[in-house]
């Protein structure tokens, strides 16, 4: 039970642990035991040589033969995955045919973790799904078993991923755009922001697609329009909150709820994305245009079910 991850790339399970999450308490929930995955066990896993091109700590190893090790920090704070990198292969169901389909991958051994993986975000490892080398979508490509792509759609409860996916031939779609001069991460081009039929120019940025991410965060001009113009055009009363963990919220009521205005992010080649819900409705009833506030920075909240 891996969490999905378009913003990184490594693959890793709690292994030989030294420090991780507890998998005690998720029989309930998930009917079923998660279990550590020990390569000692595994007939087919070998480790990692530091002088393997795939390696980025060999500089760090005192020899090539060593083990290669791994430490990779992710955006939460504190929060981080470290231990040794392991060969071995990974089965795959396949909607083709009944036999599962066997990959060779390199599996992070996380020995260590840190932060909120501590707390239980990803008690049973974490699927980097990015563009790099040692990604499993990579893997899988190289070996000509899929097509390099995928495809992703969640819901709360519910979801699914497809290896090699294609698509259909009508649905809408943006290019993913080089960030620094090369196709390193699933970024695409913003060009504008509107609220209502109110649309901001000027207001075009770079935005990175990534599913272990709840919010999405905006540049503060961006930010300072859209909050501005959603707030005029809301029908509720302002209040203040005395934590200052948001700072657009409104009075509403359960039985009167005020007509949010729509928010859209107008993509590349004309296409646009509208936030499916962007408020979150609090216990005690307040309405909140969803914001972090961090270090003299806003950032906008959505929060939305949509696919990838």
């Amino acid at each position: 039970m891996v969490a999905l991850d378009t913003g990184s790339d490594l693959f890793w399970v709690p292994c030989d642990c030294i420090e991780c999450a507890p998998l005690a308490g998720y029989r309930e929930t998930l009917d079923r035991d998660l279990g550590i995955y020990k390569p000692a066990e595994s007939t087919t896993s070998r480790h990692l040589p530091c002088s393997h091109e795939l390696c980025s700590s060999g500089s760090g190893c005192s020899s090539p033969k060593q083990p290669c090790p791994y430490s990779t920090d992710y955006l939460q704070e504190n929060t981080t995955s470290s231990g040794l990198l392991i060969e071995d292969v990974l089965h795959l169901n396949s909607r083709e045919s009944h036999a599962p389909v066997k990959a060779s991958v390199i599996i992070g051994c996380g020995r260590k973790q840190s932060g909120s993986y501590l707390d239980g975000i990803a008690p049973d490892g974490l699927l980097g799904l990015g563009m790099a080398d040692i990604s499993v979508p990579s893997f899988l490509a190289r070996a000509g078993l899929v097509r390099n792509s995928f495809s992703m759609c969640f819901k709360e409860y519910s979801g699914r991923i497809f290896f090699g996916d294609q698509g259909v031939s009508t649905q809408q779609s943006t290019p993913f755009v080089p960030l620094y001069g090369k196709f390193q991460t699933y970024a695409v081009n913003v060009d504008k922001s509107c609220v209502g039929h109110k649309c901001f120019e000027g207001t075009n940025f770079e935005a990175i697609v990534d599913s272990g991410t709840s919010f999405t965060a905006l540049p503060l001009n961006v930010y300072k329009a859209v909050t501005v113009e959603f707030d005029k055009q809301v029908n509720a009363s302002r209040i203040t909150q005395e934590d200052d963990s948001f700072e657009y919220c409104y009075s509403a009521s359960p039985l009167e709820m005020p007509d949010v205005p729509t928010v859209t992010l107008n993509l590349s080649a004309n296409k646009s994305f509208q936030v499916v819900n962007p408020t979150i409705v609090r216990k005690n009833g307040e309405v909140c245009l969803f914001c972090l506030r961090k270090k003299n920075a806003s950032y906008v909240v959505f929060i939305a079910e949509h696919c990838l």
